[in-house]
């Protein structure tokens, strides 16, 4: 029998996810593997450990004068970061 409330996976996946509570890690894990493509393998290799935690993301850098140039362009790396995952996932970065 045909059913008429058919629904396709792109639309159920998204729900399913909403519902179970995974879209937010989700997104974060996206975010995470994000940051080499956005700050560039060069910035990368002076990456550490990278957590987030309350909207923040928090990012171990090596090498403290990348820490200070980093922490000036803050503001735009959130943009980026979040444009490349589609959706708010952050507001801030703290470099340590």
């Amino acid at each position: 029998m045909f059913r008429k409330k058919v629904r396709s996976i792109a639309e159920l996946l998204p729900e399913f996810l909403r519902n179970e509570g995974l879209e937010t890690p989700l997104q974060q894990k996206r975010l995470l593997d994000s940051w080499d493509t956005v700050v560039g393998a060069s910035i990368s290799v002076y990456c550490a450990d990278k957590f987030i935690k309350n909207q923040t993301l928090y990012v171990k850098i090596l090498n403290p004068a990348l820490r200070a140039d980093l922490t000036m362009h803050r503001s735009m790396l959130v943009r980026r970061l979040n444009e490349q995952v589609g959706a708010l996932v952050i507001s801030d970065i703290r470099f340590y």
